[in-house]
């Protein structure tokens, strides 16, 4: 019998729950010992460390967040945090930790590797700019509320006649800006990877009034230049603007919140399968998450540090739609 330790890191995703639930699950059937780690690694380095069961992770599939917790962690970001934490592992008889994140969290997964605990992570994270998964838990989810709300706001700016700014989240991708703004129709995106003018996104309004179009969808990254501020400010500040009375949403956390949809359950109880495959295969150091359909293992030091590529053809497909 092994004891396995399962954390959440980093910000919460829909789907981390039942990622929890199948790790556990799955793992008392290989006849393992689970243990929860609480608030991430910071509560690894305060060894905030609970025992889990059938029972505790029961009925959690379908709820939203985390019920172990996350929390950002700057001391995890030093060699001497994370020594911390390998000291903490070894004192609780931890033979692997599994790591439920994106980006930062598995950073500090391979962080961890590199001071010879057996780490698997988890490919989580509601940006999908983790490489070694497409896509990763949360995803689906939070497109899902992004696209609703255009959807919800379209009907508003058709009845007033007027264009609508929404933000989406992004600090640093465009992901769901992307492709929220595609399934919702939108007229204008605003990335950080591909940025365009306020300037030519009044322009393309102007003329889409011109041509009697009653309303309008920009749909903005939070990580873009132009985000939902900037654009206000500068549209306030323009005396020329659009011909449309603009107002802004933001859409914030909310994307974040709430029940996973089934995509996302399925997603989520896949790979923490594929995880405990993994332990019992003798696998340490990777991301498991899904390439091609198939459940996958990517080495961890193939994924720190990196990005996927932006998908820049669907942003050419976008302007054309928007002509």
């Amino acid at each position: 019998m092994a004891t396995l330790a399962v954390m959440t890191s980093g910000g919460d995703a829909p789907g981390m729950n039942a990622a929890v639930r199948a790790i556990t699950r799955l793992g008392m059937v290989h006849g393992h010992r689970i243990l929860g780690i609480r608030n991430g690694y910071h509560g690894l380095l305060n060894a905030d460390i609970c025992p889990l069961d059938a029972r505790a992770v029961g009925g959690v599939i379908g709820h939203g967040g985390t019920m172990l917790g996350t929390a950002r962690c700057a001391a995890f970001e030093t060699i001497e945090g994370v020594v911390r934490g390998r000291e903490v592992v070894r004192r609780h008889g931890i033979d692997a930790v599994f790591v439920i994140g994106g980006n930062g969290s598995q950073a500090g997964a391979f962080g961890l590797s590199q001071q010879d605990v057996r780490v698997i992570g988890v490919a989580s994270t509601i940006d999908n700019d983790l490489p070694g998964s497409e896509p990763s838990i949360g995803v689906a989810t939070a497109l899902d509320v992004a696209v609703e709300a255009i959807d919800r706001l379209r009907t508003t700016a058709r009845a007033l006649r007027r264009a609508f700014i929404v933000e989406v989240m992004g600090r640093h991708s465009g992901y769901l800006a992307l492709v929220a703004g595609i399934a919702g129709g939108a007229e204008w995106l605003m990335l950080p990877e591909e940025p365009s003018s306020a300037d030519a996104m009044v322009m393309h309004l102007n003329e889409l009034h011109e041509r009697n179009r009653t309303h309008a969808i920009v749909v903005v990254a939070e990580g873009a230049y132009w985000n939902a501020d900037r654009l206000e400010g500068y549209l306030r500040d323009r005396s020329d603007g659009s011909e449309f009375e603009i107002r802004v949403t933001k859409l914030g956390h909310v994307q974040r919140g709430g029940a996973p949809g089934a995509f996302d359950r399925m997603l989520a109880t896949s790979l923490g399968a594929g995880a405990i495959e993994a332990f019992e295969d003798g696998s340490s150091g990777v991301l498991v998450g899904v390439l091609d359909g198939k459940v996958t293992r990517s080495p961890l030091e193939s994924v720190v540090g990196r990005t996927k590529p932006f998908p820049s053809h669907l942003h050419a497909m976008a302007r054309l739609l928007a002509r």
